[in-house]
């Protein structure tokens, strides 16, 4: 039985996809599967961005074919793990959790990196040029943290 995890943004087309593919990369297929929603509507079906599809081949991986959804009270049930990507998104989920159980399974994907700190990854989406390469290398680094951490607990 795989462990499953799932990381979340707004709208599903910038940092949940890039989350996704990024540790996904880090975790045997064969124990591990990882999944990205939004908790916005508005891409549903859509492509990630092609700046995030471009940030992630610059680094090795192929995104281009995820297909954005939005997170639903059933993901609770399914994952083991999510990961959000800011506060917004934090708040969002935790109002659809129904016990502290569901609720002990969501996490701000930065605390990785700053524990207890509460950081948002900084939507790239209306941002500077280089907010997907930023974006990039902090999931990166958050992931690395998360992949070490699960390989050790369920492998």
């Amino acid at each position: 039985m795989s462990v499953k995890i799932l990381m979340v943004c707004l709208g599903n087309i910038c940092r949940s996809p890039l989350a996704e593919g990024i540790l996904a990369s880090k975790l045997p297929k064969d124990k591990f599967t990882v999944d990205s929603a939004g908790t916005g509507s508005w891409h549903v079906g859509h492509f990630p961005d092609k700046r995030s599809i471009a940030v992630a081949k610059k680094n090795k991986l192929d995104i281009s074919r995820q297909k954005g959804r939005q997170f639903t009270t059933s993901d609770f049930d399914f994952f083991d793990y999510i990961y959000v990507m800011d506060n917004s998104n934090y708040n969002d989920v935790m109002e659809l959790s129904k016990n502290q159980e569901q609720k002990n399974k969501v996490q701000l994907i930065l605390n990785e990196l700053f524990p207890n700190e509460n950081v948002d990854v900084p939507d790239p989406y209306y941002g500077v040029a280089n907010g997907f390469d930023a974006v990039y290398k902090m999931l990166d680094e958050a992931c690395t943290i998360i992949a070490e951490k699960l390989i050790a607990k369920h492998t």
